[in-house]
């Protein structure tokens, strides 16, 4: 008897763990993880394990539905349920409440959102139009929506410092700062980043310079940096604060193409004195088409916006069309580089 050939995949496949699986469903979990977001469930297990109904009840939601939700979630790794039908929040599922440190809750809202959602429908037209499907489904710039729309600003400004936060302190602890001198954060948002450069370094002063309404909004009134900080709003295209010995550069350059990153550039490389180093903190794309975590904030920024994270050669040639020499690019414990330059 012939040994019959296998006949074609039958609907239960289509469930079965697999990458294109892991990628077609995806939306599905991250809906189910901005439920548990909204609704606060991490904050109202911060006291232990309920199960799904005691939950369900202080939340005011539909108990059996919420259990298939936190099923799901278990099954990520961010709950346990006991034999009794009790979950618990898991190591990986603490960033969900809003009392911890590191905590992603304002990031998960920002990126499970509605500006985030309607920006990846439109990838279909972004792949056939080059233009971010963002300004298709708003009408303007991503940056423009956020200074018209004050409380998705917020938000983003929430969510991102959510995520800089603990990129912050690796990125301080990975540089050799000196002992001395006036450190300027451009595009510095809330000023995450320089107050870890001025906490670790005591003689450091230092700029935070963003849009006014971002820093109106900063972190640097604590006591360890008291006296060896200002704040001055404006606009980096057009010019920065002068005097700076060393120019920060955290996730800006991504944001933007290169054209508009030659004029911030070219903004901060007329007030650095030659000799002066230009920190670019970005993440850095292999070549090729290895696997990056980068890679899927690359879409992101490319729906979103009309920059691009890069590589290494991208960014020399794009330091050099501007006036600085790349020196070095060093590692360090998160996601972006160090991408050290210097005034010519």
């Amino acid at each position: 008897m012939g040994t019959s050939s296998p006949g074609p995949a039958g609907p239960a496949d289509y469930f079965t763990p697999s990458p294109l699986n892991g990628l077609l469903y995806g939306h599905i979990h991250s809906a189910a993880l901005r439920a548990v977001a909204v609704h606060g469930i991490a904050d109202l297990l911060a006291d232990g394990p309920r199960t799904a109904e005691d939950l369900a009840a202080s939340a005011g939601l539909h108990a059996v539905s919420l259990r298939r939700v936190l099923r799901l979630l278990a099954g990520h790794g961010l709950f346990t349920e006991d034999a009794r039908g009790a979950f618990e929040l898991t190591e990986n599922g603490l960033p969900l409440r809003t009392d911890v440190p590191g905590s992603r809750h304002a990031t998960i809202l920002l990126v499970s959102g509605e500006m985030f959602g309607r920006a990846a429908d439109g990838i279909v037209d972004t792949v056939r139009t080059g233009t971010p499907s963002f300004e298709t489904a708003y009408g303007v710039p991503f940056f423009e929506h956020l200074a018209a729309s004050p409380a998705e600003r917020q938000l983003f400004d929430a969510g991102m410092a959510a995520v800089s936060g603990p990129i912050d302190d690796r990125v301080a602890q990975s540089y050799a700062f000196p002992g001395s001198g006036t450190v300027v954060d451009v595009g510095g948002g809330r000023g995450g980043l320089l107050r870890a450069v001025l906490t670790r370094e005591p003689a450091l002063t230092g700029v935070l310079f963003d849009r006014p309404g971002t820093v109106a909004d900063h972190l640097l009134d604590i006591k360890e940096v008291r006296g060896r900080w200002s704040v001055e709003g404006g606009d980096f295209f057009s010019a920065v604060p002068s005097g700076g010995d060393i120019y920060l550069l955290k996730h800006v350059l991504h944001d933007w193409d290169d054209d508009d990153c030659a004029r911030i550039l070219d903004a901060i490389r007329r007030a650095a004195d030659p000799g002066k180093r230009l920190l670019v903190i970005d993440a850095v794309l292999p070549e090729g088409s290895a696997p990056h975590p980068a890679v899927a904030l690359d879409i992101a920024v490319m729906l979103l916006m009309r920059g691009r994270e890069r590589t290494a050669k991208e960014f020399e040639r794009l330091l050099s069309r501007t006036g600085f020499r790349l020196n070095r690019i060093l590692p360090t414990p998160s996601l972006p580089s160090i991408i050290e330059a210097e005034a010519v």
